[in-house]
């Protein structure tokens, strides 16, 4: 049973290893171990000045702008100037950084753990430390951050461990959980889990290191963050045949990285212990003491998305009582199946524990290239990323198909449209599936379908491969290589990789300009989209083994009776609540029953990309930043644990959209985005009770 905190934190004499007034060595040192799966440790030291553990060295100003960091040399970067970059991007990527948007005041380095607004470029000095954790092979090379600021409370230590979100590099929590356990003082262990920015390219056959330096993949070795797996040979004829393709390590490590998301979280938070009592306690017959460990320090799992449901599922494995809570936003959660669970919102009803990813992803990428064009969304944010004429095409395809019964395009995107509403998408997101097919969904779903699978880049899975683009829009060598680390997200369509259809009339050629064998015609390339459907819905040999590694992923709602809360924006429409959060919630209590401690917080007008709600015109007059929430979300455990104050009730929590016009909206206000209340009226709490999850519409 973890104890709570205030009795942990008096433990921490338990070994006699800081020097703290009062504390006493042991008769029996309890000397501290480095885990078999850490490697090398690399440190660097940050004075708050020139450089920081937060910003890169950049503050608050200057991660608002949107003129990246400079690289002296773009050829050859040195690994602090990548560092800078993967910092600025990926801060950029998970929160909006516009000042009406909520950046410097409801979140940002200026703004304190309790709110303040203050008139700083909040860098925080302290100490990185930053390695693989492995086993043994050099084929996972999981990279771990461990951020220690200079005010780090040795006597109250926290720490939190933030898996990436999405398919993203180390930094890619900064923004979201980072901020938050620096300006409490806790340490931060940032993990890639098994995704990150592992880019091999093939045709030079180099890779990225640990810090981001491209390196030949025979010198790197076991040090590269991703080689992928091919003889000399093959190599070569691959390259014959597909000249300037990159592979990347989500997609084809084959790994199936999600699979062990929670358990690299659980390693992250084992080496974050060890070093710091490395650093920090006694050291007694030439060792150091086990001061730091799971009995007295402050544990935390928190992130977003795919770094949401890794921390979920670490505290499911979590037998070790390595973290006493979670705190989670929008996440990637999938659950094993149990048809005893309803979850109902408003009149709609359904039955079970939601569904799985690629099954929806795939779902989304066929049909939302011609639900963009439904009449019945309104004004769509973004709709200009989309060709009308293609997304036309795409809706004629899925009639020729037989997917859609209309025989007018306006009726096939209704119809379409309808279909995913249907299928478990909220109403809400409807004016989200252009910009979202535009941004994300292929990618997102080549991406899934090869790590489930465990293909390697030379399957060329459904006729897909990266690369860098040509002025024809085919594969060309990929300018930037050399500086990936710092702006790719571990998918195409990010640091200048492009997705390729191979299979297209004429040749290789950016899969969304590509001509569909099928038809004949500029579809999105729907015979792609079809392929990729049916290895969720198929019985072939490539379907048995995507459908094996959804298998894999599967969680058990266990989350052992510690507190934690998710959050939740109703109108996303990347990872819908529908599939995941709502029916996660009901799941836990059907496992935990009385002993469960989760709370469920569904924010209205919240999506999945904050981000975009400065980028997009359209998205700032609709959408609340969720990063809002998230923070409540971790000082509700935050307290919870250290004070004893009760976690909010489940509860829907209703915003109210910025005015103004699109793309000039009013800047946001505390009214816009009301605190999570701590008694919900009845219309807005969320309930559970006979196997029911009740959601107020």
């Amino acid at each position: 049973m973890v104890l709570s905190r205030p009795v942990k934190w008096s433990s921490l004499c338990m070994a006699g290893a800081i020097a703290l007034a009062g504390c006493k060595a042991t008769e029996t040192p309890d000397y501290n171990v480095k885990p078999s799966f850490v490697g090398t440790v690399t440190i660097s030291s940050f004075d708050g000045s020139t450089d920081d553990l937060l910003t890169g060295g950049l503050g608050k100003t200057a991660m608002q702008s949107a003129t990246p960091p400079v690289i002296a040399n773009p050829a050859s970067p040195t690994a602090a100037e990548l560092r800078k970059l993967a910092i600025y991007t990926n801060y950029r990527a998970l929160v909006d950084t516009t000042s009406g948007g909520g950046y410097g005041l409801l979140y940002g380095p200026n703004v304190d753990a309790n709110g303040g607004v203050n008139a700083t470029e909040g860098l925080v000095p302290g100490v990185e430390a930053v390695t693989y954790l492995d086993d043994g092979t050099g084929k996972r090379n999981i990279t771990a951050v461990l951020q220690i600021p200079s005010y780090f409370n040795r006597s109250a230590p926290c720490l939190v461990a933030a898996a990436s979100s999405g398919s993203r590099g180390p930094y890619g929590a900064i923004a979201t959980a980072g901020e938050w356990a620096l300006k409490r003082g806790c340490a931060v262990v940032y993990v890639d889990k098994g995704t990150g920015i592992g880019a091999h390219d093939l045709a030079t056959n180099t890779v990225n290191g640990i810090d981001g330096v491209r390196k030949d993949a025979a010198a790197a070795a076991n040090t590269s963050n991703f080689t992928a797996t091919s003889t000399a040979a093959e190599l070569a004829a691959y390259n014959a045949s597909f000249p300037s393709r990159v592979a990347l390590k989500h997609a084809h490590s084959q790994q199936n990285p999600e699979r062990d998301g929670g358990l690299y979280v659980l390693q992250a938070v084992e080496y974050s212990l060890y070093y710091l009592n490395e650093t920090f306690s006694q050291v007694i017959n030439g060792q150091h003491l086990a001061s730091f460990k799971a009995a007295n320090v402050l544990v935390i799992a928190a992130s977003v998305g795919d770094g949401g449901a890794a921390a979920l599922s670490a505290l499911e494995q979590d037998t070790n009582g390595l973290i006493d809570g979670v705190a989670v936003a929008q996440p990637n959660i999938q659950m094993v199946a149990n048809t005893a669970l309803t979850v109902r919102r408003g009149s709609v009803s359904r039955i079970g524990t939601g569904k799985q990813l690629f099954d929806y992803v795939s779902m989304a990428n066929l049909l939302q290239p011609c639900a963009a064009l439904a009449a019945s969304a309104g004004t769509v944010p973004g709709a200009a990323l989309l060709d009308t004429t293609l997304s036309g095409a795409r809706c004629n395809a899925l009639k020729a198909k037989g997917i859609l019964a209309a025989t007018t395009t306006q009726l096939q995107a209704e119809e379409a449209l309808a279909m995913l509403v249907s299928y478990g998408w909220d109403p809400e997101a409807s004016a989200l599936h252009a910009s979202h097919y535009a941004l994300a969904t292929p990618a997102m779903a080549v991406t899934r379908a090869n790590a489930y699978g465990r293909f390697g880049v030379r399957d060329n899975l459904c006729g897909f491969s990266f690369a860098g683009l040509g002025a024809d829009s085919k594969p060309a060598a990929l300018a930037g290589l050399a500086t990936i680390f710092g702006t790719g997200s571990g998918m195409p369509d990010s640091g200048g990789i492009a997705l390729i259809n191979n299979n297209a009339v004429g040749g290789a050629i950016l899969d969304g300009l590509s001509v569909s064998p099928t038809t004949s015609a500029a579809d999105y390339n729907i015979d792609g989209a079809q392929c990729l459907r049916n290895l969720f819905a198929g019985t072939d040999a490539n379907a048995a083994k995507v459908q094996q590694g959804m298998s894999e992923v599967r969680r058990s709602g266990n989350l052992r009776g510690r507190p934690a809360v998710i959050v939740h924006g109703r109108a996303d429409a990347l990872i819908p609540a529908a599939f995941t959060s709502r029916p996660y919630f009901g799941l836990n209590k059907i496992v935990e029953g009385g002993t469960s401690k989760l709370s469920y917080i569904e924010v209205t007008n919240a999506q999945h990309f904050d981000a975009l709600n400065g980028q997009i015109a359209g998205y700032d007059t609709r959408f609340v930043p969720l990063q809002r929430y998230f923070i409540a979300a971790l000082d509700a455990v935050y307290t919870n644990l250290t004070a004893g104050t009760a976690l909010p009730p489940s509860q829907v929590v209703r915003t109210t959209p910025r005015s103004g016009s699109a793309g000039a909206a009013d800047a946001i206000a505390l009214s816009n985005v009301p605190v999570i209340a701590s008694a919900p009226a009845t219309a807005d709490q969320i309930t559970f009770s006979n196997n029911t999850v009740v959601i107020p519409d």
